[in-house]
């Protein structure tokens, strides 16, 4: 069983930045895949950025070249870094982690870009 905590949300006005941190319980962290995920009101969970255990991204054409997703193996802890920040990237994101068939997903945390 793997737990997920997220933080770092928050309301910041457009152009802005945050840093989204999930830290993970366990001692395999280096061998899940560590995803975050956003769902807006009225709209479907969307992937927007995954890390493999070996570092390797990938991100949803609507973030590219604004978010950065890393992880720090020996904090068994992953980050997104938003950088220039739209409206439309107002959702509550979660952050997943996933191995083989197993799977499991954090609480959320709330990311509201307004002015």
């Amino acid at each position: 069983q793997v737990q997920l905590v997220e933080s770092g949300g928050g309301l910041v006005q457009p152009g802005g930045s945050l840093r989204l941190s999930c830290a993970a319980s366990g001692s395999i962290f280096r061998l899940y895949a560590m995803g975050w995920y956003r769902q807006a009101p009225g709209k479907q969970r969307e992937v927007v950025a995954v890390i493999g255990g070996g570092g390797s991204t990938n991100y949803a054409d609507s973030v590219k070249g604004r978010f950065t997703i890393s992880r720090d193996n020996a904090k068994n802890t992953v980050y997104l870094q938003m950088n220039s920040l739209k409206p439309e990237d107002t959702a509550v994101y979660y952050c997943n982690a996933a191995i083989g068939p197993r799977d499991y997903w954090g609480q959320g945390t709330q990311v509201t870009v307004s002015s």
